[in-house]
């Protein structure tokens, strides 16, 4: 099993949207970077957990756990034109977008925020690439140690 982080802005799709969803469960799509894209297609397993992260907001924050439930299949939202995730360039035939399906867990009574991590950022967090200086990536992984020490600081 392998650990993840995804992130999500709380305004377009937060852990309470997925607690409201069918089955608690959603499609991850519209990640447009290869390399996040190569770890869904190539990397993500069912059963493998994540951290669901709400980014660019007020209090950024790892709000809950998720599980892939679903591996990695072609993002459909990039052949729709409609869509604000549409790739005119990706091919159904040779997709070049890739989504994973994810469940809810459970959600954090406590979310652990963005400043709580900063702070062992130099101890038990050193190296998660979360808090490696110019991270933008919205799917990264997580160790078995960084795992166990995030949910002790949300008290599970």
């Amino acid at each position: 099993m392998k650990y993840w982080l995804l992130k999500s802005e709380p305004d377009t799709f937060g852990i309470d949207a997925l607690a409201a969803s069918p089955g608690r469960k959603t499609h991850w799509d519209g990640v447009r970077n290869y390399q996040a894209r190569n770890m869904m297609r190539d990397e993500m397993k069912r059963g493998d957990l994540a951290f669901f992260y709400h980014s660019s907001c007020a209090e950024p924050a790892v709000t809950g756990i998720v599980t892939v439930v679903r591996e990695g299949y072609p993002d459909q939202s990039a052949f729709d034109s409609r869509s604000k995730y549409f790739d005119a360039d990706s091919d159904p035939a040779a997709p070049r977008w890739f989504m994973v399906d994810v469940r809810l867990v459970r959600k954090f009574a406590h979310p652990v925020t963005l400043t709580t991590l900063r702070r062992h950022a130099e101890g038990k967090l050193k190296d998660m690439w979360l808090l490696r200086r110019g991270n933008r990536l919205s799917i990264t992984p997580v160790t078995a140690a960084h795992w166990k020490f995030i949910n002790s600081l949300a008290g599970n």
